[in-house]
């Protein structure tokens, strides 16, 4: 049987651009919603995002190639370097043709898309740039993380909404499980906070309208009002145990279960109860081969969306029974807001090292019980405790649900 393990890290978030900066940030409580300096917002209900803040693309990419990169191939880099370095894989020393990258993004280059939009409309067809379509499709973060690192084994983007991150890796470890591949980066990324991705999902009244960056993305909270837009990548590296442990790499944790299903309910809509969310949780349980009451702590999808939170605590309800009341869960989109695509690149990330730190992260700015979600979801202040088996769900647009279990490595 092929075991498949992490061994490497990268994240560029709100909270910090690389994975040390962000966790201790995490640990502390600390909230990155704050106004959005992107563009005006006079004009928009909108006001809050949680914005990646002083990235030097530079430190990945050489200046002259990031001018022809969407900021959502830059953040996918990025993840994707630390990652690798971190593993302190060498590639020379890999098999290059078992080497690949699963990285998708739910969205792609908005900014780019918008900025080539106003000139076509200002300036005409013949000044849009020749960079136009290759900056701006979703496939490119994979692409341009597979050209940076060398990676020729199998490169796919993944399009699932906000379950792309989860899904991406859920299915590189299924790659790695069948033979197909030795090492694999993996993850999501995402940059929509532009005037048209506010305006979008401002007019699905999906985002939340609060000025207060302490009640904006509040999770599980009975008056959450709809999420806040965030940013950047989650990436991390799963390689086959055997070819991890011939070269003494550092694992942080094994990665045991995936499930996917479809609620095939509504575009937008979660389906009643959670059914198609308790679906992907049972079929990750099952594909662990664990029992539901090894899982000390879930990373839910938590968006803050009236919902979406009502529904995950249901379906958390049906999978796990009266074990869901012993769970600890906590949606770390309180501090980070929701990225959409990375998000669940992300939180792989925060269940690595919540397994390593022995740490279950809170989720802050709660105050306001609502009847309808009832579990323990670490109100406030973060959890010193030991985790030996993490669940991390993402949902998305679509009805696509995705749920990755990860269980502390022994041999």
């Amino acid at each position: 049987m092929i075991r498949v393990v992490i061994t490497g890290l990268g994240a560029i978030t709100p909270l910090g651009n690389d994975v040390d900066t962000f966790w201790d940030n995490i640990k502390q409580n600390k909230c990155a919603i704050d106004n959005i300096t992107k563009f005006d917002t006079t004009d928009y209900k909108t006001k809050l995002a949680a914005e990646v803040k002083d990235f030097d693309v530079e430190r990945y990419i050489d200046k002259k190639e990031a001018k022809r990169l969407d900021q959502f191939s830059h953040y996918a880099i990025a993840a994707a370097k630390q990652a690798l370095e971190d593993s302190k894989v060498v590639v020379e020393d890999v098999d290059i043709n078992r080497f690949g990258a699963y990285i998708g993004s739910g969205i792609g280059g908005m900014s780019t898309w918008e900025d080539e939009s106003r000139n076509l409309i200002n300036k005409g067809n013949k000044r849009i740039s020749p960079f136009f379509i290759p900056m701006t499709i979703g496939n490119m973060a994979a692409g341009n993380v597979a050209i940076a690192v060398g990676a020729k084994g199998p490169c796919l983007s993944i399009v699932t909404a906000c379950a792309t991150g989860t899904h991406s890796i859920g299915e590189a470890y299924r790659l790695i499980k069948s033979g197909g591949a030795d090492v694999m980066l993996a993850g999501g990324t995402e940059s929509c906070i532009t005037q048209l991705g506010i305006a979008g999902f401002e007019a699905l009244r999906a985002l939340s309208f609060s000025k207060d960056k302490d009640r904006a993305s509040i999770p599980f909270d009975n008056a959450r009002d709809g999420f806040v837009m965030g940013e950047g990548a989650g990436v991390i590296v799963l390689e086959r145990l055997e070819h991890a442990q011939s070269r003494g790499a550092k694992i942080y944790g094994e990665l045991v279960g995936y499930g996917s299903t479809c609620d095939a309910y509504h575009m937008t809509s979660p389906a009643p109860e959670g059914e198609g969310a308790a679906r992907a949780m049972q079929v990750a349980i099952s594909d662990a081969g664990i029992r539901k009451e090894d899982i000390d702590y879930i990373n839910a999808h938590g968006t803050s969306t009236k919902y979406n939170d009502e529904n995950e605590t249901k379906a958390i309800k049906t999978v796990f029974g009266e074990h869901a009341y012993k769970l600890a869960v906590s949606s770390t989109k309180s501090m980070i807001g929701h990225l959409l695509g990375a998000a669940g690149g992300v939180e792989a990330v925060i269940c690595a090292k919540t397994i390593e730190d022995g740490f279950m992260p809170a989720t802050i700015n709660y105050k306001e019980k609502d009847p309808e979600c009832d579990l323990d979801y670490i109100p406030n202040i973060g959890r010193v405790k030991e985790v030996n088996c993490a669940m991390s769900n993402s949902l998305g647009f679509g009805g696509h649900n995705a749920c990755i279990i990860i269980k502390k490595f022994t041999e």
